[in-house]
C-alpha cells in the first residue's frame, strides 16, 4: 500500500512539474511574441522618422541653394539695369530695363493681343504697304482645345521646332520693295521675340506680294511656394 501511494504522489508531483513547465514555456512565448512584435514596430517607426527627416533635409538644402543664389540674381539684374540697348527699347521712360524682358516674353498666350499689335502697330502705318490677310492661330491646349481645324494642325507641325511656348501666325502684305523691307525691319526690332519661319516674295505688276509665316513666344508664369508633403509610413 506505501508503494501504491508512493507511485501516486511521483506522478503527481510529474503531473504538476509538466502543468507548471507548460506556464512557464506559455508565458515566455507571450514574453517573446510581445518582445518581436514591439522590436518590429520600433524599427518601423525609426525608418518612418529616418524618411521624414530625408524629406526636411531636401526641403532644407534646396532652400538654402535658393538663398545662396539670390545675391547673384540681384546683381545679374543690375547689370540688365544698366544695359543700353534694353534701355532704348524701353515702352515708358519710368519702366525698369527688366521690364523690357517682360515684355518680350508675356506671361499668357494672348494671340489675339499679338493680332492686334502686328496689325495696329508692327504693320500699319508703312507708306506704300497693304495689309492683304493675317492670321494668328490660338495656342493649342491653352486657347484652343480641339485640333480638329487646319489651323490648329499647322500649329502643331511648326511647335516642334522649339520647347518654348509659342504662338504662330502669318500673314501677306503688298507694296514697294521699300514698304517690305521696313516691315520687316519693324519685325526685328519688335519688343517681342519674333521668329520668321519662311518668307516668299511674288511680283504683282509694279508692286510686291510678301508672305510671311512667323512665330512669337511667350513664357508662362511660374509660382515658388512653399507646400505641405504627406511622409506616408
Amino acid at each position: 500500500m506505501a508503494a501504491k501511494d508512493a507511485a501516486i504522489r511521483k506522478r503527481t508531483q510529474i503531473a504538476k512539474a509538466n502543468r507548471t513547465m507548460f506556464v512557464w514555456v506559455a508565458a515566455v512565448s507571450v514574453v517573446v511574441g510581445f518582445a518581436l512584435v514591439g522590436s518590429i514596430f520600433l524599427a518601423q517607426r525609426i525608418f518612418f522618422n529616418e524618411k521624414v527627416l530625408a524629406a526636411k533635409n531636401n526641403t532644407i538644402s534646396i532652400l538654402n541653394k535658393d538663398n545662396s543664389n539670390v545675391s547673384e540674381l540681384e546683381a545679374q539684374v543690375r547689370v540688365l539695369d544698366t544695359n543700353q540697348a534694353l534701355s532704348t527699347a524701353k515702352a515708358k521712360p519710368t519702366d525698369q530695363t527688366i521690364q523690357v524682358i517682360l515684355d518680350a516674353l508675356p506671361s499668357d498666350a494672348n494671340s489675339l493681343a499679338l493680332g492686334a499689335s502686328l496689325q495696329n502697330v508692327l504693320l500699319n502705318g508703312i507708306n506704300g504697304l497693304s495689309l492683304q490677310s493675317l492670321q494668328v492661330d490660338p495656342v493649342v491646349g491653352v486657347e484652343s482645345l480641339s485640333t480638329d481645324s487646319s489651323t490648329t494642325q499647322v500649329a502643331t507641325t511648326t511647335t516642334t521646332d522649339s520647347t518654348q511656348p509659342q504662338i504662330t501666325f502669318r500673314f501677306a502684305v503688298k507694296g514697294s520693295e521699300a514698304a517690305l523691307k521696313e516691315s520687316l525691319t519693324r519685325l526685328e526690332r519688335s519688343i517681342r521675340a519674333i521668329d520668321i519661319i519662311s518668307l516668299t516674295i511674288e511680283n504683282q505688276g509694279n508692286d510686291r506680294l510678301m508672305t510671311v509665316e512667323a512665330r512669337a513666344f511667350y513664357e508662362p508664369t511660374r509660382t515658388v511656394e512653399l507646400k505641405d508633403k504627406v511622409v506616408k509610413s
